[in-house]
């Protein structure tokens, strides 16, 4: 694997959502409240795929061979379809066994299930049914006997293992069939449910406050700066754990002295966050191609085969699509797990850079293989694990005041990460989640159906 560092320097496609149709599903889905009076936007409107910057749609043209149209379209059919892929999983409850995105312009949502009675309300939201043997839960638990397995064993010859949604299985590659075989065996998993591909590639690591420039710690090895946050008044950056370690100093692209790290994990996760001096200012920004930057708004995790690009100070500002999320990555350095696994090139000296979603974060560069000359596939550190694990807020282009992490489980509250399908209350009424994020103020449940479904 390669490990990618970065840092930051200093200065309407889709129709609205509806209830669901009853047939196989909770009777409380389809009595649902009304929402608060006035207009509520839509997944697009939320997320900011109906405003996209001209960066983005250039190299989503570029990279995934799009016409204008398309790339605009393709943005707000990715915002749409992760909402009702979130009604659709809560519906679901224990049946769900996944959600992807298929199409040139992502125009197909796909929603699996362990059960046919499902498939009638499956497609009244617009998506096609795919009936599976597994839940998602059973892959889940499935690779974490693979982890399990890992944990006990040398990955050298078995680098990388992930669950593989569209093909209901999990997933291993090896550089050999008996490499792998023998890692399945330990894991206690029937070598018929598992996917093999024989590769001679090993991801490594990409090493070498604007999203994608660079730094450098102790004055020596590079990385890139991935997304600006906050810690209560500390201002700083998010990246990779592999750049560096607690303690460590860094200098800006300008070799200006600029901070020091405050936490790193590596291995087990890749992340690690910089607190910066005065002399630097955080932003929302993301640089993208030239002098151009774009702003991140929140971040809103997106679904497999969503595009997904990246910016790095080593090979600049490229696209590609989200395959996997939770994959796990033996790199030489050590076992990474909960990587997401996309079809964007890196190259050494990109490694803690950011990936974006439309103006979404979704997180910063771990490791891959190949370059941007011949094509390659990399991993990233998904950005709401890394914001929790430390308590911290990241800095988008709508901020409000955020609540500290440690806020009452149960309400809800700016700046605390909800995964997909927990449940919060707020001003007197409960809602689950439909999309995993970091909350902001402007984003309350009541004003935001991409994000919470009143239950």
């Amino acid at each position: 694997m390669v490990h990618r560092h970065a840092v930051t320097g200093r200065r309407a496609a889709l129709t609205a959502l509806g209830a669901l149709v009853a047939t196989g599903l909770p009777s409380a889905m389809a009595a649902e409240p009304a929402p608060p009076a006035g207009p509520l936007p839509s997944a697009a409107q939320t997320l900011g795929a109906d405003r996209p910057s001209a960066p983005v749609l250039r190299a989503l043209e570029r990279d995934l061979g799009l016409t204008p149209a398309q790339a605009s379209l393709r943005l707000v059919n990715e915002a749409e379809a992760g909402t009702r892929a979130g009604r659709l999983r809560n519906a679901l409850g224990n049946r769900f066994a996944g959600a992807w995105l298929r199409g040139t312009t992502a125009q197909e949502l796909v929603v699996a299930t362990t059960n046919t009675a499902d498939v009638p309300a499956i497609k009244a939201q617009g998506a096609k049914a795919a009936v599976v043997k597994k839940t998602l839960r059973d892959l889940q638990a499935a690779k974490k006997k693979l982890d399990g397995a890992a944990a006990r064993a040398n990955t050298r010859d078995t680098p990388l293992w992930y669950v593989d949604i569209p093909a209901n299985r999990v997933a291993v590659e090896a550089r050999s069939k008996a490499a792998a075989a023998a890692f399945v065996k330990a894991a206690g998993l029937d070598a018929k449910s598992v996917g093999v591909t024989v590769t001679a590639d090993r991801p490594r690591l990409l090493a070498d406050v604007t999203g994608g420039d660079a730094y450098y710690i102790n004055g020596s090895a590079r990385c890139s700066i991935g997304f600006s946050v906050t810690k209560g008044a500390q201002q700083g950056f998010a990246s990779a754990g592999h750049c560096g370690e607690k303690g460590a100093t860094t200098t800006g692209f300008n070799q200006a002295e600029q901070g020091t790290f405050q936490a790193s994990t590596f291995p087990g996760k890749d992340m690690s966050w910089v607190a910066v001096n005065d002399q630097w200012t955080t932003t929302a920004n993301v640089k993208v191609e030239g002098e151009q930057k774009v702003q991140v708004t929140g971040s809103v995790q997106a679904l497999v085969g969503a595009a997904v690009c990246r910016s790095g100070s080593t090979s600049g500002w490229h696209c590609g699509k989200i395959e996997q999320h939770d994959a796990s990555v033996s790199y030489a350095e050590g076992r990474v797990d909960g990587l997401t696994r996309a079809t964007v090139c890196a190259e050494p000296g990109d490694s803690g850079g950011p990936y974006v979603a439309g103006v979404q974060a979704q997180g910063v560069t771990s490791g891959g293989t190949g370059d941007c000359k011949s094509g390659g596939t990399t991993f990233y550190q998904p950005v709401n694990p890394l914001l929790s694990d430390f308590g911290l807020t990241l800095k988008t282009a709508a901020a409000e005041a955020a609540a500290p992490q440690g806020s009452v489980a149960q309400a809800w509250a700016a700046g605390r990460v909800y995964e997909a399908g927990v449940t919060v209350s707020h001003a007197g009424v409960r809602y689950r989640c439909l999309q995993t994020h970091q909350a902001q103020g402007v984003w309350a449940p009541t004003r935001t159906p991409a994000l919470w479904q009143r239950v």
